[in-house]
């Protein structure tokens, strides 16, 4: 077996160089240290960007009071986006069709699915059409419902469709006339 060699560590002292070096450093942060809290020219600095005398723009300070530099909630700060974008139809939209289990109920909407809010219309889609005719005798419940979520005026009236028959209509192009029943007799 072969031995491994270990690298030699120096034995010397420091060169007088390098201490010189090494004081003229710890001087310097000496220095710095004695003179903090010193701004350019001499005033005095109290926090970071602020000065007390004479030279430089002065800030204000915050104070123990709520202001406007606080930290903000998030709610909050979305709705005043949503706001000053005037997004704020389009988020009470959302909310309609987003919470939409919440507002009419688990049962209500495992039957019944929203498809589409265009112009204060809420268009739904039942399941079956008995569950549409159901939805149609509720109609004004559905609706006051909505309104204590949403607010009034979002959603101003109900279109309430059953499931679609199946089409004979394959493709964008249609023909007019009467469709494949005009070939059977």
């Amino acid at each position: 077996m072969t031995e491994r060699k270990r690298p030699k560590i120096p034995s010397e002292l420091p060169r007088s160089a390098d201490m010189d070096l090494v004081k003229r450093a710890l001087n310097q942060v000496r220095t710095a240290a004695s003179t903090r809290g010193k701004g350019i020219g001499g005033s005095e600095v109290v926090s970071a960007g602020r000065r007390v005398a004479g030279r430089g723009r002065q800030r204000g300070w915050s104070g123990p009071g709520p202001d406007s530099r606080d930290p903000q909630r998030l709610g909050a700060a979305v709705r005043e986006l949503t706001r000053k974008r005037g997004w704020s139809t389009r988020v009470t939209e959302g909310i309609v069709v987003g919470q939409w289990a919440v507002i009419v109920g688990e049962h209500i909407a495992e039957h019944a699915n929203p498809t589409a809010l265009r112009d204060g219309v809420l268009n739904i889609t039942a399941d079956s059409t008995a569950w549409a005719t159901q939805l149609r005798m509720m109609h004004r419940q559905l609706l006051a419902k909505i309104s204590a979520v949403a607010g009034t005026g979002v959603v101003k009236a109900l279109k309430i469709t059953g499931p679609t028959a199946p089409s004979w209509r394959k493709g964008p192009l249609h023909i007019a006339g009467r469709g494949p029943r005009d070939t059977y007799g």
